[in-house]
């Protein structure tokens, strides 16, 4: 193997891996990490350290009824009421469960809020129902503050009173009902919690009153957040966990709040927040504030290794608003699929949670997706049912605007190999002078008007087209649980073969059209090579014969747990790809002809 040859199997090497590994960070950047958050905990260890040693001396000289755990504090799973809050007087427990068209939700008087919300037009990969709350002991949205009398006070875990009569209610489509909850305090101040819903979306406001209360909370600020982790409902776990995390939109950026280790960590975004929200790979919920905002708070924590199917990974999010003149705080919530018209009725932004390319991309990704992709899909669901069929559409109607640049690319290749025993003579003639073979051989470019990057410029140009769909077909939720063939969810892969054992990067399973793509792949590579090879005396010859393997095989390591979509995409963009190879040899053979004649 000469120099050239092992050179451009390293590079080759290194694209193909890069895309597996771009968005990893290298170990020194890790150990970075590691070392970095050590110092953190060393530091906030400290911190914490002294302020409980500051806090146990002003204890000391307190009366001791101000000696009191959180309103909160649990015991023997019994909440610990403390100071006016414990004043209330509901002991039992009460339940309305509110059925819409999109959802049924179930509000609970523990807390004040929904303990159970069910996607109706959504299933898990088993089969079950999609719930979206893991911790039913309670609502899923707490209500927190600091009060006057020293108190972290929170609603989680409080009985209030169900003023919305009945135990079940249906909102039509077009139709908005109420659900209405208050806390009696002494001297006639309340807590009023208020939800509207709506018939038509995922869409939930909340209005929050203090009554009486506005000078008993710290600061007129309270926290409202999403304490209950997002259950996870596809199959493949590690899939759903790499896309889980926690979202800030804040000035006008996005920040991503995730753990890449086991731990527990929390954070805290300063500012005028616009949202803030929490979502594994296809569904959502978010937290819109209304009224003036002061922060967004969010914590992960991690049970174990990240790749582990039995490892957990529980992400809230909070919001820091101020109370009005009337005592209130307003919120829009969002509980559902992230779907794009759904979404962004909450928010322009929110669906870009939904990873469509990388950073750098988004520039393209973002509009090409947002105004061609999604609306595309859209539109040939009202004529076509099966996803399948209409991603067989829209690899094609992708290739044939395409094909100009692709057409290009071929006729350059075509021209650098009728020039290739040109090229193989100067070669020879100055084979101990590089200057000379390099300033003879550009000669014979410009003689012949060709262009040694021109097969190249061309697919250059579609990379940004091809790593978008490459991104975005693994995350949408418009294929999901789409059958097409032997797939049974066009999301997830499609394995058709399983092994007697695991092979790295690959797995025990093997997908059906990743193992199609793979084969179209060759064909392409063989007819590309075959085109610009200039025949097996080329030097390229050896290079382009093997290069037509490897490259393939490579892809089958990389694509094999993917989406199925995304591997049938490919599927068919390759086999549209040789059809136009075939013609356009053929096109480029009778021109020599008729040149010759």
């Amino acid at each position: 193997m000469d120099k050239n040859t092992a050179t451009g199997f390293a590079l080759i090497f290194v694209l193909m891996l890069g895309w597996f590994y771009f968005t990893m960070p290298s170990e020194e950047q890790l150990a970075d990490q590691r070392r970095e958050q050590a110092a953190q905990d060393s530091l906030a260890l400290i911190e914490q350290n002294r302020q409980d040693s500051i806090a146990q001396t002003e204890a000391s000289n307190e009366p001791e009824e101000r000696q009191q755990p959180s309103i909160s504090e649990e015991q023997d799973d019994a909440p610990v009421v403390r100071g006016l809050f414990a004043n209330s007087t509901i002991t039992e427990e009460s339940e309305i469960e509110v059925a819409t068209p999109l959802y049924t939700v179930t509000f609970t008087n523990r807390g004040a809020g929904p303990n159970s919300f069910i996607l109706n037009d959504y299933d898990t990969w088993d089969g079950r129902p999609v719930q979206l709350i893991a911790d039913t002991a309670h609502s899923a949205y707490n209500i927190g503050f600091l009060s006057t009398d020293n108190y972290n006070v929170e609603t989680q875990n409080i009985l209030f009173r169900q003023v919305t009569s009945g135990s079940s209610m249906r909102v039509s489509s077009g139709e908005q009902r109420e659900i209405r909850y208050e806390l009696e305090l002494e001297d006639g101040r309340q807590v009023v919690v208020t939800y509207l819903l709506n018939g038509n979306n995922y869409e939930i406001d909340v209005d929050i009153q203090f009554v009486g209360l506005q000078d008993y909370v710290v600061g007129r600020s309270i926290d409202f957040g999403w304490t209950s982790p997002l259950r996870f409902t596809e199959k493949d776990h590690t899939q759903d966990a790499l896309a889980t995390s926690a979202y800030v939109y804040a000035g006008g950026e996005l920040e991503q709040f995730k753990l890449d280790e086991a731990g527990r960590e929390e954070t805290t975004i300063n500012g005028n927040i616009d949202w803030a929200a929490t979502k594994t790979k296809f569904f959502t919920q978010l937290i819109k504030p209304l009224s003036p905002t002061d922060a967004a708070m969010l914590t992960g924590e991690v049970t174990g290794a990240i790749d582990n199917q039995n490892t957990e990974h529980r992400y809230t999010s909070s919001i820091r608003a101020d109370l009005d003149q009337d005592g209130t705080a307003s919120f829009q919530l969002f509980v559902g699929p992230m779907k794009y018209r759904e979404i962004v009725k909450v928010d322009e932004h929110a669906y870009d949670m939904v990873d469509v390319g990388w950073s750098w991309l988004r520039w393209f990704s973002d509009p090409f997706v947002r105004w061609m992709v999604i609306p595309f899909f859209e539109f040939l669901s009202g004529y076509i049912s099966n996803f399948g069929v209409i991603i067989i559409v829209f690899a094609s109607l992708v290739k044939l605007v395409l094909s100009p640049l692709t057409y290009k690319s071929y006729k350059s290749m075509g021209a650098m190999s009728e020039l290739q025993p040109q090229m193989k003579e100067i070669q020879e003639k100055y084979k101990d002078n590089p200057q000379k073979q390099q300033k003879a051989t550009m000669d014979l470019y410009r003689k012949n008007k060709v262009n040694p990057l021109g097969g190249c410029l061309p697919n250059l140009l579609q990379f940004p087209i091809l790593i978008t769909l490459w991104r975005y077909f693994q995350n949408s939720i418009l294929i999901r649980q789409e059958e097409f063939l032997w797939a049974a969810d066009l999301s997830a892969p499609d394995y058709i073969i399983s092994l007697p054992f695991s092979v790295p990067f690959l797995g025990d399973s093997i997908a059906g059209f990743v193992l199609l793509m793979t084969a179209a792949m060759m064909v392409q590579s063989k007819l590309t090579g075959g085109m610009s090879g200039g025949g097996a005396s080329s030097p390229m010859a050896g290079q382009m014969k093997m290069l037509q393997y490897i490259f393939p095989f490579m892809l089958l390591f990389i694509f094999n747990n993917f989406a199925a979509g995304l591997s049938l995409y490919y599927l068919i963009f390759n086999v549209l790809s040789i059809i136009q190879q075939f013609f356009i040899k053929r096109s480029l053979h009778a021109d020599k002809e008729e040149a010759k004649a």
